[in-house]
């Protein structure tokens, strides 16, 4: 049975610019959608976090206005995350994790990855023992944050020259915080190396595959983010 690893921000909040901390989480439909259709296809799925807090959902990820304007996709959301409570609210220690008892890891994006993953030393060392291993390292939206962290023995950024994408600058605006980031995420990733791509429009889906890396612009990604690895990964019989 296909195992992931679904590593999730522990974090409640992201620190902006000024200081101040804006409550946040995982986003939910990058949770949600996901884990269903991982679920659907008979993966083995345990959810992880940074010393195994249990992770919060952005509030914002539920409203109309950032479901198309209709309540159905957050009540939907949020009817799934109280069925896999008990997970929730024991998932494992992240910080405990070995890439040998997974097939794959997968970040959920959101703030909250921004505040502790893209900074966590020991999740990038995860993150670069499955790509030594060749097993697929996936992320969406604000999750390739996570993979920052993750470097080579001298001190380069691991997915340096690989195609890649996440939350544009553009959409980043939209939604208002492009002003008051720390940084920008697809700054940091075309900084650190990575050949950074995007949709021809904010919010369209859009996956990009370089080898074992898979990585999703936004929340919309997330549905055909985790099909294409249901692809790769599709148990036998």
């Amino acid at each position: 049975m296909t195992r992931v690893l679904f590593a999730v921000s522990g974090s409640d909040h992201w620190t902006l610019a000024d200081g101040t901390q804006h409550p946040c989480g995982f986003w939910p439909e990058e949770l949600v959608v996901p884990h269903h259709i991982f679920r659907e296809n008979g993966f083995d799925i345990v959810i992880a976090t940074p010393g195994g807090v249990r992770p919060t959902a952005d509030e914002a990820g539920f409203s109309p206005e950032m479901n198309g304007g209709s309540p159905e996709p957050g009540e939907r959301f949020r009817a799934y995350l109280a069925e896999i409570d008990a997970e929730l609210a024991t998932p494992a220690d992240l910080n405990s994790a070995d890439a040998a008892d997974f097939d794959l890891v997968f970040v959920p994006g959101g703030h909250g990855p921004m505040e502790d993953l893209a900074v966590s030393a020991e999740f990038g060392a995860l993150v670069a023992a499955f790509a030594a291993a060749g097993k697929p390292v996936a992320a969406v939206c604000h999750g390739p944050a996570a993979l920052l962290p993750a470097t080579d023995p001298e001190g380069n950024w691991l997915f340096a020259g690989q195609r890649v994408t996440g939350f544009s600058d553009v959409e980043e605006s939209q939604v208002g915080f492009a002003d008051r980031a720390p940084w920008l995420l697809e700054d940091r990733l075309a900084s650190a190396g990575g050949r950074f791509e995007k949709s021809s429009g904010p919010w369209e889906p859009h996956v990009v595959v370089d080898g074992t890396l898979y990585t999703g612009q936004n929340p919309a990604s997330s549905a055909p983010l985790a099909e294409e690895l249901v692809t790769v990964l599709q148990p036998v019989g």
